[in-house]
């Protein structure tokens, strides 16, 4: 398998990956080949290495923007834009941490109608262990950003 062939599988991976999460399997796809770039790329680019239209590199970008996961980069005397990945992991652990509380919301308000004491404690028993899982990714956020100073 070649390099190109490897970025390739990637930004595939990070596509389906995303896609779970309810984004266009473009938006992962461009995602996972801005993280394995340089440096920033122009839409053409991306475009290009994965053969996708200028129109679905352009959505993806502005969905990875909205998500503060990319940022665009205009080009002076041109209305070409370049784009790079940013950091936003906290944007992605926070949005999955919200997902997951509403499921938890969810799995607590089942509770009151289990059939018996069996069913409503593993209901609380699997809210719990998520709200544990929310918890702990809330302290390492926390953490990550007390180390950081900001």
């Amino acid at each position: 398998m070649t390099a190109a062939d490897d970025r390739a599988a990637f930004a595939t991976a990070m596509g389906d990956f995303l896609a779970s999460w309810n984004l266009p399997r473009a938006t992962g796809r461009v995602y996972g080949r801005l993280l394995l770039n340089a440096g920033p790329a122009s839409l053409d680019e991306l475009g290009e290495a994965l053969g996708l239209s200028k129109g679905a590199v352009s959505v993806a970008v502005r969905e990875l923007v909205s998500w503060g996961l990319a940022r665009t980069i205009p080009q002076p005397g041109s209305r070409r834009l370049l784009v790079e990945v940013v950091g936003g992991f906290e944007q992605l652990l926070a949005a999955s941490h919200e997902r997951t509380r509403a499921f938890v919301r969810v799995l607590r308000t089942g509770t009151t109608s289990a059939e018996d004491e069996r069913a409503q404690s593993r209901l609380t028993e699997v809210a719990d262990f998520f709200e544990s899982y929310v918890d702990a990714g809330e302290q390492m956020l926390r953490n990550r950003r007390f180390q950081r100073g900001t």
